[in-house]
């Protein structure tokens, strides 16, 4: 996503770190200057679990505070490689049709994991049989899946990430930056990761980590070079979004959890990053 270097990038967040409640969530994003919202799960279930009035009223809400959903952040993917293509197939429908509630056109989704003793090159097939059935559903649904690279699945690393993306080779398949996975596999993001995956990096998902202990710590506060990546993400003229993700108090049942105080502190650390950056967010 290029343009004009001086437009906002536009800051999001995953509302369920800060609260279940998606009331607490919207007015703490507010807070924080962000207009956009990411949506994993409201009052305790998961995107792809609410009912057709659970995404009405949850559409009515968001309508009613004037936010906007940035992106559907799924667990499509994060489950074993071994299940039928059709299981994520027919949960990605129910993300799509909440996207569609919703008014989002991003959708987020990992590439499956694999047993401890199962060579990840012996999965490789599977994956991408997978994953292209998902780039058809996006396809003929209008939206664009984002994959994420997340630790212990088969897109964990630059080089599998790019093989998904070049063989998939689908317009509705394109790449989530997480600075924190990267360096909880070993990998230096910006140093090993950037050049390779810049052409399709369409979203940036934001939290650091510590190569010495995995720990994640705010924006700039780790070794997920964030800084030299936003300044390079407007050198190259990004425009897109940037979603606090600060995982910084643990996790409950459904991912990373924050809570409104850690999830300000996160949010005052990425706006140092991209004050240095001369980035605007809105």
């Amino acid at each position: 996503m290029v343009s004009d270097t001086q437009t906002p990038w536009l800051l999001s967040g995953f509302g369920d770190e800060i609260d279940d409640d998606p009331a607490v969530q919207i007015a703490v994003l507010q807070a924080l200057g962000a207009n956009h919202i990411e949506v994993r799960s409201a009052w305790g279930t998961n995107i792809v679990d609410l009912s057709d009035e659970q995404l009405g009223k949850l559409k009515e809400l968001l309508a009613e505070k004037d936010m906007q959903v940035s992106a559907i952040a799924s667990p499509i993917g994060k489950v074993d490689v071994g299940l039928p293509v059709e299981h994520e197939v027919e949960r990605l429908r129910r993300a799509v049709n909440a996207a569609k509630v919703l008014g989002a056109r991003y959708i987020r989704i990992f590439s499956f994991y694999y047993g401890e003793s199962v060579p990840v090159e012996s999965i490789r097939d599977d994956v991408m049989e997978r994953m292209r059935a998902l780039a058809d559903v996006a396809e003929e649904g209008g939206v664009v899946l984002l994959h994420e690279n997340e630790k212990d699945i088969f897109g964990d690393v630059p080089d599998r990430v790019l093989d998904i993306i070049e063989t998939v080779n689908s317009p509705a398949l394109k790449v989530a930056w997480d600075a924190a996975n990267f360096v909880q596999v070993g990998v230096k993001p910006f140093d090993e990761a950037y050049q390779k995956l810049r052409p399709h990096l369409e979203y940036l998902q934001v939290k650091d980590a510590l190569f010495s202990n995995g720990h994640v710590t705010p924006a700039g506060e780790g070794d997920g070079d964030l800084l030299r990546t936003v300044e390079a993400l407007k050198s190259d003229g990004y425009t897109g979004f940037a979603s606090l993700e600060p995982h910084l108090a643990g996790a409950h049942g459904l991912g990373g959890f924050s809570g409104p105080t850690a999830f300000g502190i996160a949010a005052r650390a990425f706006a140092k990053v991209t004050a240095e950056a001369g980035v605007q967010t809105a």
